[in-house]
């Protein structure tokens, strides 16, 4: 089966900054692909890449086994909804979601058909005669979403499109988005600094920094088996610990250990609390072991010391992550 999007040793400068550099990336037909990094990791500049809006420095990039340097974005099977969504005003929801039909040269009754349908999967459903700023965020983004499906392209590129939206609304978008995904069967391929976002609703993820990919994994995978101390850092918090001091390994490797399984255990090691705080379901410990500064997250219903009081803690060395390298 061909790949949905391939990139082979693709960079992209910008004079001497590498934005990308010498990225290899196969993403599969049908997958929920995540790109997830800090700013300026190299994500959007490949999500770019995909769509057209960038061309490679170097390297080449294939969407379905065709080559696409040089290829001009409305040449490609791909759409893109970005995070300020880029609804024209003047225009009504209908209008918007037609937009991309009406250029091709659709007549009208046909491109008005084929947009109901399309805010139909988005469950806007009626919405068609509505004004852009009549909309709550979440429907604004529904429409964007639309506006994207109704020219049946086969990778539906997302650039943070979920980052103007609430946190409640956000999560409930996820799941529509995860969903919505499934039932097309389409390409997505996601980008987004949010690693909850990224963990919950990928197939696989790819970890960005200074142009480079990391980690590609399942979410589990890259959660609980990161390669180095930036991916245990930046995907959820980690213990990243003398492999030695973890009670697994060799001195000189390193360890990662999740701070959810650090546990109080009267028989455990002493360590002393630095910093308490309450976080609703659980209670975040600051913790010195033996010079070393570690993290635990203990659930609310369990008493936990105070600042400057010992606590004796344990963990399962089977949670416990040998890195390839610290950094």
């Amino acid at each position: 089966m061909t790949d949905a999007v391939t990139f082979q040793g693709v960079s992209r400068h910008f004079g001497p900054v590498k934005a990308v550099d010498a990225v290899d990336l196969s993403i599969r037909d049908g997958e929920f692909f995540a790109m997830l990094g800090p700013s300026g990791s190299g994500k959007t500049t490949c999500l770019r890449l995909i769509a057209g809006f960038e061309q490679p420095t170097a390297g080449h990039i294939a969407i379905f086994g065709e080559r696409a340097e040089g290829v001009p974005p409305y040449l490609r099977n791909v759409n893109t909804v970005f995070q300020n969504y880029a609804l024209f005003p003047h225009m009504n929801v209908r209008e918007n979601v037609a937009f991309g039909l009406r250029v091709k040269g659709v007549g009208k009754a046909e491109r008005h058909r084929a947009a109901e349908e399309a805010l139909e999967l988005v469950e806007l459903g009626g919405y068609g005669h509505r004004r852009a700023g009549e909309l709550s965020g979440g429907q604004r983004q529904r429409v964007a979403l639309a506006r994207a499906l109704i020219n049946k392209p086969r990778v539906v590129l997302l650039d943070e499109p979920l980052g103007a939206l609430d946190l409640k609304l956000r999560e409930q978008m996820q799941e529509e988005l995860r969903k919505l995904q499934r039932a097309l069967g389409l390409t997505f391929v996601f980008v987004t600094h949010d690693q909850d976002e990224a963990l919950s609703m990928a197939d696989r993820v790819a970890v960005f920094a200074e142009g480079k990919i990391q980690q590609i994994g399942t979410s589990e995978d890259i959660y609980r088996c990161p390669n180095t101390r930036f991916v245990a850092d930046f995907v959820g918090s980690s213990n990243v610990l003398p492999a030695d001091l973890a009670g697994v390994g060799r001195a000189g490797q390193w360890a990662s250990l999740r701070p959810e399984d650090v546990v109080l255990d009267p028989a455990g090691r002493e360590a002393t609390v630095t910093g308490r705080f309450f976080h609703g379901r659980v209670t975040k410990l600051s913790l010195d072991l033996a010079g070393q500064s570690l993290t635990a997250l203990i659930p609310a219903r369990e008493d936990t010391p105070d600042v400057g009081e010992a606590a004796r803690i344990s963990w399962d060395p089977a949670r416990v992550h040998l890195m390839e390298r610290e950094a």
